[in-house]
């Protein structure tokens, strides 16, 4: 078990490289990946249900402590992605399954990647962690509901039926996740620690399965869809700390709302792009996976290098004074 663990923990944090190489793999041998496409829903549902394995009745009650930290983070990433996609796919040339995609995982809750970037980063983990929880049990009635508003002069689009989807492929999993671990208690801890391996490749088979199947659409419209990706991600990152800090949170609290807001659960919106509309429409969020994996390191550099300098001058300031 310890050598599974280990394995476990090396490919959690090498996410970045593995999703990246087998995207160019499925890009190259297309034929090796899309038989994946099958079963890109039960795939995300075995992610879901471990992401309920590692919640706990803190991560909730962190809600009730400070309630309005938890509502801004979540307020953003519904808010700021969904019209950061609207706009972006109706300025720039894209095909109408393009637009939605994007529309579609603008919709999408926080990733779990967000915590562990955010712990990278010094900010504050419990509130983000609270506020992924917190979206992604909301993500039912919010994701359709936006992709309705912001998608529907694209394509038809069918609130009722993504909320279907998504109640089957992320609330049950995860409330199952948490029974079983209500349930078993420690006896399962053991095996939690294994998680990162089963969501990573979890991620990196969906993201392989997408690319496979649209190597040449890619081919043809692949840099604009990463323009888009790359664009939706880093504003998101930006406009997420400028709200943070217009309502006054401190640093460590600012660097949570900026990654959970710039950070999309995109396996979800790959998964329901290709249930509902259609593979080009997974195309997006198979790109914002393996790019958020990318910048979500660097970002998380460049904010925990911040907090480093703001300690030191402080430190500074002490002495001469």
């Amino acid at each position: 078990m310890k050598t599974l663990e280990r394995i476990s923990s090396f490919v959690g944090s090498t996410f970045a490289i593995w999703v990246l190489l087998f995207a160019v793999l499925s890009f190259l041998i297309p034929s090796g990946f899309t038989w994946i496409v099958a079963y890109i829903v039960p795939l995300l549902g075995i992610i879901m249900f471990g992401m309920g394995l590692t919640l706990s009745a803190n991560d909730f009650k962190e809600v009730f402590r400070r309630p309005k930290d938890v509502a801004i983070g979540v307020v953003g990433q519904f808010t700021i992605m969904p019209l950061l996609a609207f706009a972006l796919a109706s300025i720039l040339p894209v095909s109408p399954e393009v637009a939605v995609g994007v529309i579609l995982v603008g919709s999408c809750p926080g990733g779990t990647s967000s915590n562990v970037m955010t712990f990278l980063s010094k900010g504050d983990t419990a509130l983000s962690v609270s506020i992924t929880a917190v979206s992604t049990i909301l993500a039912p009635i919010l994701t359709p509901l936006l992709v309705l508003l912001f998608a529907s002069q694209w394509l038809s689009v069918s609130a009722g039926s993504l909320f279907v989807s998504i109640v089957k492929i992320v609330l049950i999993p995860i409330i199952l996740g948490l029974l079983v671990k209500t349930l078993l208690g420690e006896k399962i801890e053991a095996g939690v620690k294994a998680l990162p391996l089963v969501s990573v490749i979890g991620i990196v088979a969906i993201v392989a399965a997408v690319v496979g199947a649209n190597q040449e659409k890619i081919a043809e419209t692949g840099g604009i869809i990463f323009a888009i990706v790359v664009l939706h991600n880093v504003l998101g990152y930006l406009i997420g700390y400028g709200l943070a800090k217009l309502m006054k949170m401190d640093p460590a609290k600012r660097r949570a709302i900026s990654i959970e807001v710039g950070m999309q659960n995109s396996g979800l919106g790959a998964t329901l792009a290709t249930a509902h509309f259609s593979p080009l429409a997974a195309v997006p969020s198979a790109i914002f996976s393996v790019w958020h994996n990318i910048s979500g390191p660097i970002i998380a550099t460049i904010f925990r290098k911040q907090q480093e300098k703001e300690t030191n001058n402080k430190d500074d300031d002490r002495k001469s004074a």
